[in-house]
């Protein structure tokens, strides 16, 4: 059986010996020739003296390339031989892009880059659980089933999302995205001037597939199963050229159906600190849901001439999804005396729809050698429909619900975006960068709430239409420059402007903030061809709240609702009602980063890297005691606040290498592994558990695939670790969440070059989630914990190349 292989080294050469100088791409093209020159003869050689002892077999293309000239040299001189004939090659045409570590390596702000390989190889059923294998990445919810993503463990708003380096409108999360459809993921764990600087955490900028110029048809046909609920998926790819000057086009659907079965368990535990009498809430709960889902995606790029190009790129993104509750309440003892609402069962059924449609257009043109401009415009909406019905029954199945709560909402969003940017390369290998940005979102939402056919105490409040909008405006310059070719620096400053408004039929909030972020990044090689380098960033980023924080309105607690058309009485310290805070401030946050990496001749990489952030109005939500509208006497409420300070730093390791890299005669197993661990603290708040909200003490990584050599199979596996959590959220509650390991594995068989199938299994060894809370005030003693199975979810895909 003949095999062909193009090693960068002549597989003869001692490992230990290899070159480890950098080539660039001319210098690699200029030394690959004379190898396949040189294969071409050995092919030829080997072919005369096939039984020459310790000699490789030749590949097919080496044995064409090494006949084809024989022949034509036999042709006019027949007497002659063909081994005094002198080789002739023919044109060899070697084209690609750079790799993901050349990337990463050519970049002045850290960035980590993902492509495609690395996204399709587990064959995922969510971006979160692609990212989850990152370095410092986590997300939130139950194993397997991604969820909000984190980096660094700092959730909520931390860590700065984009798609095509546009922030998203309200709604849209994402899991709602299929991994199918992205060409990369860019990781910057520090703030960019171009980026923006609302990424205290990092920035996680999803790019979706992008034109080619050369023709790509490919399906894939999946189907895959939890706990026996069935989830069919199908996607298409199509990219080919538009025209002969250079114009392309790439379009992506995906259309995904997915059955969930949870089951969930939570008890309450509440002691008298002065009486010791105790109290009880057992809650059983059962939730089946669906949902369908279709995502679409095109890139149409044209060139223009005279250095001019143009693309546009429509997004549409469309759901659907049902929801069915049950739960039963058990209580000790059965009839509280503190006048809460006692129910013992209840049902929810919720059904909501959303669409989302996106067009963005970018023209850039080149003036000369050394300036650019480019324009990018975005238009979009987006509508959102929810309706929920709650009833809550007591005493025997089949009687009449005694509450019953209907609540419909319905929200219209338009959003635009408009950015310009100017380039100009300078002098002294200095690179110029300017722009201005504005965005603009605007919802219009209408909500009708009715309690045993009458209107909700709060909706009588705060009325049942809301118009808010929010604007931003942001101005950055940055300048990217080299000093001599050891050292790259790149400076910039960032000033933002946000400006939010509501306005219902009770009250009219606004709310703007200005921020001013310079940041500094730079790049130190050891020598001009070392694969080692440091990397240093002094940055200011920042933390806007979000729409929702600001002008929420008043959700009130079921287990105290109002009587009807009545002002509400008193609730509990532990179901408070909730509501937002119009007046909060940006978090602002000072940063630093550091970091060694090593690039390995056979790819990958070694890298540690360090962490710090200072920051100042920290957000929480906090319970309070208040004198509310809706209520007779003071209620507790759950708003956001600026509670003061917080700092907060840890350690990234990570090691990223092909194995034979290390030990020699070892199999060529692709290694990914990495290691971080966080720390934080918050001012005002005792320790030792005072931490910044949902960060644990780490995550870890370990995962290894192989391709084997005697069949057409690719093997992989990795586990996923994030330890058991405990945070001190305020002076009275701790916040608690279990361990997470996630085993992933995944086979591919290649049944030929155009069609492979892919077996993948998600979360191997399913362990049960919990979390819990525990609240002491002045009186009682409240314990919360809630939890549920997780399950193994397995997955077959055909994926045809046409």
């Amino acid at each position: 059986m003949l095999e062909f292989s193009l090693p960068c080294f002549p597989r003869t050469q001692n490992k230990r010996q290899a070159p480890t100088r950098k080539l660039t791409l001319t210098r690699s093209i200029a030394a690959l020739l004379p190898l396949l020159a040189a294969g071409a003869v050995q092919a030829q050689s080997n072919a005369d003296s096939p039984g020459t002892p310790n000699t490789p077999p030749a590949s097919p293309a080496a044995a064409a390339s090494a006949a084809a000239p024989s022949r034509a040299s036999k042709a006019p001189t027949p007497a002659k031989k063909a081994e005094e004939q002198p080789a002739q090659l023919e044109r060899v045409e070697l084209s690609g892009k750079a790799s993901d570590e050349a990337a990463r390596r050519a970049a002045t702000a850290s960035k980590i880059v993902i492509g495609r390989e690395e996204i399709e190889r587990y064959g995922d059923a969510s971006v979160g659980e692609v990212l989850k294998r990152l370095p410092g990445v986590t997300t939130g919810g139950r194993p397997g089933r991604g969820g909000d993503v984190r980096m660094r463990g700092m959730g909520g708003g931390y860590t700065q999302i984009l798609v095509n380096g546009e922030r998203m409108p309200p709604g849209f999360s994402l899991d709602q995205l299929p991994p199918e459809q992205l060409e990369r993921i860019e990781v910057m764990r520090a703030p960019t001037a171009e980026y923006g600087a609302r990424a205290v955490a990092g920035t996680i900028n999803v790019v979706l597939r992008e034109a080619l110029a050369k023709r790509l048809n490919d399906v894939k046909l999946g189907v895959s199963s939890e706990r026996g609920q069935l989830r069919p998926n199908a996607s298409w790819s199509r990219s080919d050229k538009l025209d002969e000057h250079g114009g392309a086009y790439t379009f992506s659907v995906n259309a995904q159906q997915g059955d969930t079965l949870d089951d969930l368990h939570s008890l309450s535990l509440t002691r008298n600190l002065q009486t010791q009498a105790e109290s009880s809430l057992l809650t059983l709960g059962r939730t089946e849901a669906s949902r369908k889902n279709l995502n679409l995606n095109a890139r149409l790029q044209w060139k223009l001439g005279d250095g001019e190009n143009l693309s546009l790129m429509p997004f549409v993104n469309a759901s659907r999804s049902s929801s069915d509750n049950a739960q039963t309440f058990s209580r000790t003892p059965a009839q509280p005396g503190d006048g809460s609402y006692v129910f013992d069962r209840s049902n929810t059924h919720s059904d909501s729809r959303f669409e989302m449609a996106r067009l963005n257009a970018q023209w850039s043109k080149t003036l000369d050698e050394s300036r650019r401009i480019e324009l990018r415009a975005g238009l979009g909406r987006a509508h959102g429909l929810s309706d929920t019905r709650t009833e809550e029954y007591l005493n025997a199945p089949g009687s009449a619900p005694t509450r019953s709560q209907q609540d419909h909402s319905n929200s219209h969003d338009k959003n635009w975006s408009l950015n310009g940017k100017y380039s100009q390369q300078l002098e002294n290998e200095h690179s110029l960068v300017a722009g201005l940005e504005g965005e603009g979102n605007q919802r219009e939402q209408t909500r009708d709430c009715l309690q045993n056919g009458s209107t909700c105490r709060g909706q009588l409040e705060f009325g049942d239409e809301l118009s808010a909008s929010t604007q931003r405006f942001a101005a950055y310059v940055q300048d990217e420059w080299s000093v001599g070719k050891q050292w790259s620096f790149y400076a910039g400053l960032r000033g933002e402007t946000i400006a939010t408004r509501s306005q219902s039929s009770a009250q009219t909030v606004s709310n703007r903030s200005s921020v001013w972020t310079p940041l500094l990044h730079g790049v130190w090689k050891f020598d001009e061809k070392s694969r080692d380098q440091i990397r240093a960033s002094l940055t200011r980023s920042y933390r806007s709240p979000n729409l929702q924080d600001l002008i929420a309105q008043p959700a009130i607690n079921s287990f105290y609702p109002c009587p009807d058309g009545q002002l509400c009485g008193p609730n509990s310290y532990d179901h408070p009602d909730r509501a937002g805070n119009p007046n909060l401030l940006p978090e602002l946050a000072t940063g630093i980063d550091l970091a060694y990496e090593n690039y390995l001749s056979k790819g990958g990489i070694l890298s540690v890297s360090a962490f710090a952030r200072q920051i100042s109005n920290l957000i929480r939500n906090q319970t309070r005691l208040e004198t509310v509208g809706w209520a007779s006497t003071p209620r507790y409420v759950t708003r956001p606040q600026n509670i003061g300070n917080a700092k907060t730093y840890g350690v990234e390791l990570e090691a990223k290498f092909r194995l034979d890299e290390f030990i020699d005669e070892a199999w060529p197993v692709q290694v990914r592994s990495n290691l971080s661990l966080f720390k934080s603290s918050v001012d005002g708040i005792p320790g030792p558990n005072n931490r910044l909200d949902q960060q644990p003490r780490g995550t870890a990584n370990l995962g290894a695939d192989y391709r084997l050599r005697s069949l057409p199979l690719s093997l992989g596996a990795s586990v996923n670790w994030t330890p058991a959590n405990t945070v001190q959220q305020s002076l009275e509650t701790e916040a608690s969440t279990s361990r997470k390991v996630v085993l992933d594995a995944f086979a591919l068989w290649n049944i030929d070059r155009d069609i492979s199938l892919r077996l993948s299994a998600s979360n191997l060894a399913p362990l049960d989630y919990s979390n819990g809370s525990q609240t002491l005030t002045s009186d009682s003693l409240i314990s919360k914990t809630s939890s549920g199975p997780s399950y193994t979810q397995w997955q077959l895909r055909l994926e045809i190349k046409l």
